[in-house]
């Protein structure tokens, strides 16, 4: 008999019709890619994962709930390579051939009746890689993070391809205060948790009105009812990780911290200028939002990962998408000093960090769906990002040059489509550069290359004021 394991509450919800998403990481080569080395080099890897070995069986029939069941793998059918030539050595026109070319995945679903993974070899050259491989998943196959970490794990160092990518560690605990110090921790102590329960409270009752009445701002970059089912366009831009840790440092705040900053700034820039094309100013106190999943199990290290695969026994026991998230505004607003930006990011950070707003989500959405069926946690959920805004997310990449499958990785740029958002930001570290990436319905955002020259130029305005400060 074959082997089974039962779906996560979450793995269905991402099959519901409003909610069919998709990954799509797009990864820069440093040569043309050699498609007889990369199926070897998934056969002894990402194909031996159990999710990426098993299909979904969505029939609940028979007394058997939704299921993943174990099938085998021809790493053949799971490649498309297209016969594209952009022609002329002309960059721009291999630049836009690429981009259209990914767009295009974005009209289109994969076969269930194989596991639901792909790789898309654009061998030709672009203005910033040798050759382009599209790596796309359905969201039911994991989270974002576990599904970077399993991609990574399949990945080795460029300057020793025996190692594993390296990520930037964790943070050391804090030691215990000073004996003549820890009265004063117990009454930090004692005062915050009073202010982390009334966080709580507070954004949960947030959460409620906001599935029941409240909705964000119209602006342009919301979207018509149903831009989930519209195509995407998926554009990215390189800007400099070192002025975000310049920043960072300089103000005494997070890398976190100041992306959010930057891109309340870009959002701030782009919604000026198209109020102004219609002569009218920058609406005050408009409401924005995003969603911001969490993951609510800890993360399968690479190495654990990469030891699992090599090996052969991996299990789905410590995977799946077991997710919570929460609602993170932006401020949309011209402020005389770019710095007020990162301030307002870090304020806003600060106090989401003292919630506990990702775990009532995630326990909220577990109870509905168990006692009310699998419907009503997808209406529930639709309506909560329908009345907001956009999906963020901030992914830590490898500090140095990695390559897959023996190509040097020149860029990384993931992102996700499928969810009712006109607009997504992900934004991922590489060596010492940061991914902006944009996921845009063009019926709202026809113009995503000027939303990213935005986000480079707020990060440059911050990095100018902070100068003029020092």
């Amino acid at each position: 008999m074959m082997e089974e394991e039962p779906m996560s509450p979450a793995a269905r919800l991402f099959h519901a019709p409003h909610f069919n998403n998709h990954i799509i990481a797009i990864m820069g080569s440093g040569k043309e890619i050699d498609i007889d080395v990369l199926k070897a080099g998934i056969r002894a890897t990402l194909a031996r994962h159990p999710r990426f070995c098993s299909v979904q069986v969505l029939d609940e029939t028979e007394g058997k709930k939704a299921r993943w069941v174990r099938t085998d793998v021809e790493v053949e059918r799971h490649l498309v390579i297209p016969d594209l030539h952009p022609g002329g050595g002309d960059t721009a026109a291999a630049d836009r051939l690429l981009e259209d070319y990914v767009a295009s995945l974005s009209r289109s679903t994969m076969d269930a009746s194989r596991p639901m993974w792909e790789f898309h070899i654009l061998n030709f050259p672009t203005s910033e890689a040798a050759a382009v491989a599209v790596f796309r998943v359905h969201h039911s196959l994991g989270d974002g993070a576990s599904l970077m970490s399993l991609l990574l794990a399949c990945f080795r160092k460029t300057s020793d391809p025996d190692a594993l990518p390296s990520l930037p560690g964790p943070h050391l605990q804090p030691r215990s205060p000073p004996r003549s110090l820890r009265p004063v921790a117990l009454l930090r102590w004692l005062w915050a948790t009073p202010v982390f329960v009334w966080n709580t409270l507070l954004d949960v009752a947030h959460l409620v009105a906001t599935s029941i009445f409240l909705k964000d701002t119209p602006t342009p970059f919301k979207g018509a009812d149903g831009t989930e089912f519209h195509p995407k366009r998926f554009v990215h831009r390189t800007i400099s990780l070192h002025d975000v840790k310049a920043i960072k440092n300089a103000m005494h705040c997070t890398i976190n911290d100041v992306l959010v900053g930057v891109t309340s700034a870009s959002f701030s820039r782009y919604l000026s200028r198209k109020y102004g094309e219609s002569g009218q100013q920058l609406p005050e106190n408009i409401r924005m939002r995003s969603t911001l999943l969490v993951n609510m199990r800890p993360t399968p290290t690479i190495h654990a990962l990469a030891a699992a695969m090599e090996e052969g026994n991996t299990t789905g026991d410590k995977w799946g998408n077991l997710l919570g998230y929460l609602l993170l505004p932006f401020p949309v607003a011209l402020y005389e000093d770019p710095l007020d930006y990162v301030r307002k990011g870090k304020a806003i950070a600060d106090r989401k960090k003292n919630s506990m707003e990702a775990v009532f989500t995630y326990r909220s959405a577990a109870v509905v769906f168990r006692h009310c069926g699998f419907k009503a946690a997808a209406a529930l959920t639709h309506r909560v990002l329908s009345n907001t805004t956009l999906s963020f997310s901030n992914i830590v990449g490898p500090v140095e040059e990695i390559e897959f499958y023996g190509h040097p990785m020149v860029y990384l740029a993931p992102t996700v489509y499928g969810h009712p958002h006109a607009l997504t930001v992900t934004l991922v570290s590489y060596m010492n550069t940061m991914k902006v990436v944009l996921a845009v319905d063009e019926l709202a955002i026809p113009d995503p290359h000027q939303l990213l020259d935005d986000f480079a130029d707020s990060l440059e305005l911050i990095k100018e004021a902070l100068a003029r400060t020092t």
